[in-house]
């Protein structure tokens, strides 16, 4: 019998968040469309945070829109790991 070949994760997984935690996020990003603030996300696997005015939530697609410099930027919600001001 031939063995398998195993399953090389060269990806890392995203970190696992609770209910409460999503629903916090969720609750931080309909306020700053809102309130049309500048924010800065926290994007897991990305090198640098995306600053901007939330433009939009998608609930079917689940992504985020961010007008960034006249570009807009579409961010999956899960994917995101902190919202904050972003001054």
């Amino acid at each position: 019998m031939i063995p398998k070949p195993k399953k090389s994760s060269s990806k890392p997984k995203r970190p696992t968040r609770d209910e409460y935690e999503l629903e916090e996020l969720g609750e931080r990003l309909v306020e700053a469309k809102d309130e049309k603030s500048d924010v800065r996300l926290e994007v897991w696997n990305s090198e640098e945070d995306v600053i901007g005015c939330i433009v939009g939530l998608d609930s079917r697609t689940k992504l985020v829109h961010v007008s960034c410099n006249g570009d807009i930027i579409k961010v999956p919600f899960l994917d995101i790991m902190k919202v904050s001001n972003s001054s």
